[in-house]
């Protein structure tokens, strides 16, 4: 099995890529989140293995860039967090499995051994969507007015489709610049804007259609929708 292995700590990765390539696994070990992105999206890997606390970019947000992208592998956190919440945050967020460190060797090997055969399970996600006019396939990356598809940048289609995987929630600009431009992270922050001003234009995101996606001053944007 070939698996992405990111974890900011080069001892405690090293020990556990020994764990993984003794047991005749093939282990790339990143300890930046855009490096372990940047070879996700140019490699075929069988497993990602994530921390969730990384300085540049954390796991959950590596997950989310992933998802945006569509048909990404199966996902196990390892993970010094271990409260209820966190664990539930992260297997709704797509997460297939979630351990906490440090692991024991052979429930390790065992869980991730058993993921691996059964695959990725996504049939309880919902890939297909009716928001009002617009129809969203999270999988095809396609957005339709009225059954007419409206044509979008490659930005545009992974902005939209995470404004439309978060409805109602606060979104930073910086929060925004790592999962959607993840592995391009100096642009500023009119480059964002200018994406947000079109979306507003082409997913006619605006309150006669019953949308709203508002900036907050200082704080980021919100994709709300309105009776």
């Amino acid at each position: 099995m070939k698996i992405a292995f990111l974890e900011d700590d080069p001892i405690f990765a090293s020990e556990v890529s020994q764990v993984l390539q003794t047991a005749g696994h093939d282990v790339d070990c990143f300890l930046s989140g855009r490096e372990c992105l940047k070879a996700l999206n140019s490699n075929r890997y069988d497993m990602v293995i994530l921390d969730w606390e990384v300085p540049d970019m954390s796991g959950t947000e590596v997950l989310a860039s992933l998802k945006i992208k569509g048909n990404y592998p199966p996902i196990v956190f390892l993970t010094g967090r271990d409260a209820e919440e966190d664990v539930a945050a992260v297997i709704e967020a797509g997460a297939d499995d979630y351990i906490v460190k440090p692991p024991n060797p052979r429930v390790l090997l065992a869980r991730i051994n058993a993921l691996y055969r059964r695959g990725s399970d996504k049939s309880n996600h919902q890939t297909v969507l009716q928001y009002g006019h617009i129809t969203v396939d999270f999988d095809k990356r396609k957005f339709e007015i009225d059954q007419s598809q409206v044509k979008l940048t490659e930005k545009e289609t992974d902005l939209a489709l995470y404004f439309f995987s978060q409805m109602g929630v606060l979104l930073s600009r910086s929060h925004l610049t790592k999962v959607v431009w993840a592995t391009s992270p100096n642009i500023d922050t009119r480059t964002i804007d200018v994406h947000v001003s079109h979306l507003r234009s082409k997913l006619k995101l605006l309150p006669p259609f019953g949308w709203r996606l508002i900036s907050v001053y200082h704080q980021g944007y919100r994709l709300e929708q309105i009776d």
